[in-house]
């Protein structure tokens, strides 16, 4: 179909053109000419929760030049919010949150699902958005890139982290949005999203030093993808390693070897479907699938191949410091990614010289600490945006995340953030947000 025939559709339907369908996101001829962040085009948009509830806010997509894990030149979207009614001259922080996009399908990319009729049942990122919309309540603009990129590559490594921060870039070189070269920048991602949070703390210091990036949270961040693979593998949220073997099929030529000699007929089909399934249905309909069953070899033969090895050891996080505080929530009883991992994540941050703050609680799965642990998580990140220092770089376990008063403040706030979401009423700044003096800026 011709660009003009895509354009007519998505008019017609109502819903908004699939990423590999819609011309805005074809990157120019020139691309590898252009440098990291540099914005390609932009385009406003409306934006839904459920794709059904329109919200008032300023939104943007921003196509901008990144790179891939090899540092091929990509093109990469995200998309950038202000909240209602904003003063774009005002002085405010930008929030980079990175969504547990957990998936191979298109339909699950924050470009689409956030958009005005998208349709992607099971999707995380529109669970997600009341929760980012708190942010755009505090004043702060928001950045939510598409950082698994235009294939889909959940569970590839650094990459996330370059999508994410040229993301950063574009957002502060566009002009409706009022952000400059000195905007401090806050990180937050949860499970897959603080996944991508670590690779943009861990490729930050290199990859994009000029960034003034103040924080991050990173919540239940995997910590070792290899480790989450074995323990889920076969029980009930197997669909989630099948989702891995299916983005990471084209990523690493070692697994699709594997997958071309070993892996049965069914295991292709099997494969297949999880590259189509958003993450909640995969994990409903993938219950239970060992992949050990669809194999010609013994997986434990297939796994300690040198390769293979070395494909789980490049996906492990921690391998950087982080030049930012940290602050890593986790769940000790959590069901999809358990807390050795995250135990392990910290530990590596800290003897490579990161100042991390790890706080674990006690009765949050992994399902509920996200919400739960919102208002602290946008509280600590305000504390950054201020230039407070970070008092407390220990490890400590709690009941939950809840207790503090200032917590529970929060959580009405959250409330109420959620239900102007719910009924479409305007997301408009509450507070001023408070920034650290400008010479500490300019330092």
């Amino acid at each position: 179909m011709t660009v003009i025939g895509d354009v007519i559709e998505e008019i017609g339907t109502g819903r908004p053109l699939p990423p590999s369908r819609d011309p805005f996101l074809r990157p120019p001829v020139d691309l590898a000419d252009r440098a990291p962040g540099a914005i390609l085009r932009s385009r406003p948009v409306r934006v839904a929760l459920l794709g059904l509830v329109p919200q008032q806010v300023s939104a943007w997509q921003l196509l901008y030049r990144s790179n891939d894990l090899h540092g091929r030149p990509e093109a990469a979207i995200t998309t950038v919010l202000l909240p209602a009614g904003a003063d774009p001259t005002a002085e405010r922080p930008l929030l980079a949150f990175q969504s547990a996009i957990d998936a191979v399908s298109e339909r699950c990319a924050p470009s689409y699902v956030l958009r005005a009729g998208a349709f992607a049942p099971g999707s995380i990122t529109q669970l997600e958005w009341p929760l980012v919309a708190g942010a755009l309540r505090r004043g702060w603009a928001v950045s939510i890139a598409d950082h698994e990129g235009p294939h889909g590559n959940f569970g590839a490594p650094r990459e996330p982290g370059y999508r994410a921060l040229d993301g950063i870039r574009a957002a502060l070189r566009f002009a409706p949005l009022g952000l400059h070269a000195r905007t401090p920048v806050a990180v937050w991602g949860y499970s897959g999203g603080g996944m991508a949070s670590s690779w943009l703390v861990e490729m930050a210091p290199a990859y994009a030093p000029e960034l003034d990036i103040v924080g991050a949270v990173l919540g239940a961040p995997v910590g070792d993808p290899g480790q989450v693979f074995l323990r889920l593998n076969g029980g009930r949220y197997a669909g989630f390693p099948a989702i891995v073997i299916a983005a990471l099929r084209h990523v690493y030529p070692a697994l699709g070897r594997v997958m071309a000699e070993d892996l049965t007929a069914s295991g292709l089909r099997l494969i297949d479907q999880a590259a189509r399934l958003t993450p909640l249905v995969a994990m409903l309909r993938l219950a239970h699938n060992n992949v050990a069953d669809h194999l010609n070899r013994s997986l434990e033969e297939i796994l300690d191949e040198p390769e293979l090895r070395a494909m789980f050891d490049d996906m492990r996080l921690g391998g950087s410091a982080p030049h930012c505080p940290i602050l890593v929530l986790q769940p000790v009883h959590d069901q999809i990614i358990h807390v050795d991992g995250i135990d392990g994540q910290v530990d590596r941050y800290r003897r490579a010289g990161a100042a991390v703050t790890y706080l674990r609680d006690r009765c949050s799965d992994h399902f509920t600490l996200l919400p739960l642990s919102t208002p602290l998580s946008l509280d600590w990140l305000a504390d950054r945006i201020a230039g407070r220092p970070v008092t407390d770089t220990t490890t400590r376990t709690v009941w939950s995340v809840t207790t503090a008063p200032a917590s529970r403040r929060g959580l009405l706030e959250m409330i109420g953030t959620a239900t102007r979401v719910a009924l479409g009423l305007p997301l408009r700044q509450e507070s001023e947000p408070v920034l650290r003096p400008a010479r500490t800026l300019a330092a």
